[in-house]
């Protein structure tokens, strides 16, 4: 399956979606159209048991350069803005609202870093599960420098994937720093020659299609963001109680068991679209409580 957007390229194939930045003329900039495409891509990624798992890069040489400055000096000034959105009297972040999503996200998502990531395209690979980037990519939390905050709820996100000195460091000063640093402080999982890198991303997509459930896979992925804030184990501990209890009576953990001991490769069947266990989603619920 293949659907172009307006502003992003949309494709599935063996159990993989690739989505594509696609605005190379202004270096893949974010605004309320790209905003919209991405949140419905999602909620599609998250309906499609075809879609095992998501790769997300830049179409031409860059990533995403941040939010579309076509607005001029208007451009965060959302209130001479027509386009503004408002809740509460707030407009909320479309960024974060988009960094959110990824994080609420089923299946598992790779970010696949082309070229500069900066602004929202440096927080928006944060809730991603997996980041590699190319050799010539740069990274630029450069809000401070244009006169505004930390932004798509990466002052949640950055400090857990890298530390807090060298969040700060990044933010406060807003300075660019090379594809060599985002490795060394933890931000990218692995470095590679521009022509690899959609090969590297497509190898780890192929080796969760190829030998994890989706089920297992999704509810994971949620234990791992999530309980990672906890204030105490026992709160991880109460989840994965109840996750191993519903997972260990289906199909998927006979498979599971059974493949290894004759080892083989598992055929995996439950699907996440009807078969998540009946606490899913427990936050909402506030299981225990």
């Amino acid at each position: 399956m293949t659907k172009t957007y307006e502003t992003v390229l949309f494709d599935v194939k063996d159990y993989v979606a690739t989505i594509t930045l696609n605005r190379p003329d202004v270096f893949n900039a974010f605004g309320p159209l790209m905003m919209r495409d991405l949140m419905e891509i999602f909620d599609i990624v998250d309906r499609d048991d075809d879609v095992r798992a998501v790769i997300v890069t830049g179409a031409g040489k860059h990533f995403c350069a941040g939010a579309d400055l076509s607005h001029g000096t208007k451009t965060f000034n959302f209130a001479e803005r027509t386009d503004a959105e408002y809740k509460g009297g707030v407009h909320r972040d479309r960024g974060g609202q988009i960094a959110l999503r990824i994080f609420e996200c089923l299946k598992p998502v790779i970010g696949a870093i082309n070229g500069a990531a900066v602004g929202f395209g440096a927080t928006v690979i944060l809730p991603m599960d997996f980041r590699l980037a190319a050799t010539s990519a740069r990274f630029g939390y450069v809000f401070t420098r244009r006169g505004i905050n930390i932004e798509s709820a990466a002052s949640w996100f950055l400090p857990r994937i890298v530390s807090l000195p060298t969040a700060l460091d990044w933010n406060l000063t807003g300075r660019i720093f090379n594809a060599d640093e985002a490795l060394k402080a933890g931000l990218v999982r692995s470095l590679h020659a521009p022509e690899e890198l959609l090969p590297a991303a497509h190898a780890i997509a192929r080796e969760i299609v190829e030998n994890t459930a989706p089920v297992s896979v999704a509810l994971t992925r949620q234990l791992l963001w999530r309980m990672s804030s906890a204030d105490h184990p026992i709160e991880a501990h109460k989840i994965d109680s109840r996750g191993v209890q519903e997972r260990g009576k289906s199909a998927d953990a006979k498979e599971g068991v059974g493949s290894f001991l004759e080892k083989r490769k598992p055929n995996f069947t439950d699907q996440v679209s009807k078969d998540m266990p009946d606490f899913f989603p427990w936050w909402k619920d506030r299981p225990f409580e």
